[in-house]
């Protein structure tokens, strides 16, 4: 059996990630593919749970270094019970925010050291890198003017400095690695989605 693709969804919040991660489901199984969507911190009951810490607003201010151990945590749960195991039965998985998404947010936002980073990745993860990463990118004043009037939890809280770093931490990923690719997410949604589905259809035509 022909192990599946690993999808990664990337950006700050209000870039249209919840969307835009069904508009590639719906593409992929027109096409016939069977289609696992996940998302991080989360994707088992357990990693959920650790979610709801990590995201829940308290008086105890959370240490860098834990947030980062709890996202790693949950991130190894879901590799091992969930990703992994749908990879190797040939799905694709299409997962909302992954390892890059530590890198800026924990890395970029919080000053993390990178090399931490790489060595918990290792440890959590090992060697499963997504296939093809998207970025959704946008200027944080319109990403956080989108999501202005819902409840806001832990992160997205913070204020337009933490998340103008995350951003520059995303966009060093993007001019790093070649598996990352930039969308503008300003643009229309009929815009975005058109660019979608041609970075999907590009990165399928390799694969016959």
């Amino acid at each position: 059996m022909t192990r599946g693709r690993f999808i990664t969804l990337e950006g700050v919040e209000g870039v249209g990630k919840t969307t835009n991660i069904e508009f590639l489901r719906e593409s992929l199984e027109q096409k016939g593919i069977d289609v696992l969507v996940t998302r991080e911190p989360g994707g088992t009951p357990l990693a959920e749970e650790v979610r709801e810490v990590l995201l829940q607003m308290r008086d105890e201010s959370m240490d860098p270094i834990t947030e980062a151990l709890l996202i790693f945590a949950a991130r190894s749960q879901h590799v091992s019970a969930v990703i992994e195991p749908a990879l190797n039965d040939g799905r694709w998985v299409l997962c909302d925010r992954y390892t890059d998404a530590t890198y800026a947010y924990q890395g970029g936002g919080r000053g993390v050291p990178l090399d931490t980073l790489e060595r918990l990745a290792e440890f959590a993860q090992g060697s499963l890198w997504p296939d093809l990463t998207i970025f959704l990118d946008a200027p944080v004043n319109i990403a956080l003017g989108r999501i202005a009037d819902r409840q806001h939890d832990r992160f997205e809280s913070e204020d337009n400095e933490f998340f103008a770093r995350v951003r520059a931490g995303y966009l060093a990923i993007v001019e790093r690695e070649e598996r990352a690719v930039l969308i503008d997410a300003t643009r229309s949604l009929e815009d975005v989605q058109s660019r979608l589905a041609e970075l999907i259809n590009n990165f399928m035509e390799p694969l016959g």
